[in-house]
């Protein structure tokens, strides 16, 4: 599996996403083609550009469980004060894609920011 994990600023728009994704993805040579879902925070769940997104890539979006993020937070390589005070996590994007990878997941690389969008891919197994 790979997973791109989503933060945002409220009221981001879809295009911003994707550019985000397209970052984070290219960082590691990678393409939208090899994704298997896209990730985020509950807190996130009904942000609009996140769902119209995951329409547009044909992927679904996972939304972990607080005791998933929970455990998956120690695993993130990046901290910003404001994920923490918002979601508890380092980083709402790492930890999204890290808890639907699972306890073997793994990050790429820490996550890109994007005009207030933020992106991290993680991975299960030994893909790529």
């Amino acid at each position: 599996m790979i997973c791109a994990g989503l933060g945002s600023r409220s009221d981001v728009v879809p295009d911003t996403v994707l550019a985000a994704i397209d970052r984070a993805l290219g960082a590691h040579g990678l393409t939208r083609a090899v994704l298997s879902a896209l990730a985020t925070v509950p807190r996130k769940e009904g942000e609009p550009a996140f769902r119209e997104v995951a329409h547009r890539l044909g992927l679904p979006l996972i939304v972990p469980d607080e005791d998933a993020l929970r455990d998956a937070a120690p695993r993130c390589l990046t901290t910003s004060s404001a994920s923490l005070r918002a979601t508890g996590a380092g980083s709402a994007s790492e930890a999204a894609a890290l808890a639907a990878c699972g306890p073997v997941g793994r990050l790429l690389g820490p996550r890109h920011v994007h005009n207030g969008a933020t992106c991290a891919i993680a991975i299960t197994g030994n893909q790529p």
